[in-house]
């Protein structure tokens, strides 16, 4: 089991509304900290994996369930 310091649960949230609440949560958090994000939304990978390139962040994982996503993504 991973261990994160947030959660958030944007189930039902379609981009870029899933985007944005890892956005901010990530400006809240300390270097190092791990935010898990379930979300519903079918493309969330295409714009998570995008993101944390881009940010320099990391993703530690992405599981994918039959109605769901979960990621863990660590603050750089």
């Amino acid at each position: 089991m991973i261990e994160f310091t947030i959660e958030i649960d944007a189930s039902g949230l379609l981009c870029p509304l899933p985007l944005l609440r890892l956005k901010k949560a990530l400006m809240a958090m300390e270097s190092g900290d791990v935010v898990k994000v379930i979300t519903t939304d079918p493309a969330a990978h295409l714009d998570f994996g995008v993101y944390v390139d881009q940010a320099g962040h990391e993703l530690i994982e992405l599981t994918r369930l039959s109605t769901a996503q979960v990621f863990y993504i660590k603050k750089k």
